[in-house]
């Protein structure tokens, strides 16, 4: 990747979450769901992968007497439409990214394709 496409460098307590592209059709049919309702669901996404964490992310062991509550490479769940929310242009086309507090992750999901917000 050129340093063109780099991505931010989440601080302080922050992670950086990419979130996951949403299926072009309806589950199970060759029905296209149209391209606004596949951006209210990415928007509003609840599940996102852990690409990079700032260097006081989990560190308060006040906060997180246990330890980090996920690592780089995890899918996590947090509230829809948290964290700031941007997006990335490369050659493969956009991704949607976020940047969240560390206390925002409520849980490591184990296969993201069966979590569904409702």
């Amino acid at each position: 990747m050129s340093d063109a496409f780099k991505l931010p460098e989440p601080k302080g307590y922050k992670i950086l979450i990419a979130i996951p592209k949403r299926d072009e059709t309806f589950k199970g049919t060759q029905i296209v769901l149209p391209e606004d309702s596949r951006r209210k669901e990415e928007t509003a996404s609840i599940v996102g992968l852990v690409v990079k964490m700032g260097s006081l992310a989990f560190r308060d062991e006040e906060k997180f007497p246990d330890g980090p509550w996920c690592q780089e490479g995890d899918f996590i769940m947090m509230r829809a439409y948290s964290g700031t929310r941007f997006k990335v242009s490369t050659p493969e086309g956009e991704q949607e990214f976020r940047l969240i507090n560390d206390d925002t992750v409520e849980a490591v999901v184990a296969d993201p394709r069966v979590v569904t917000r409702i």
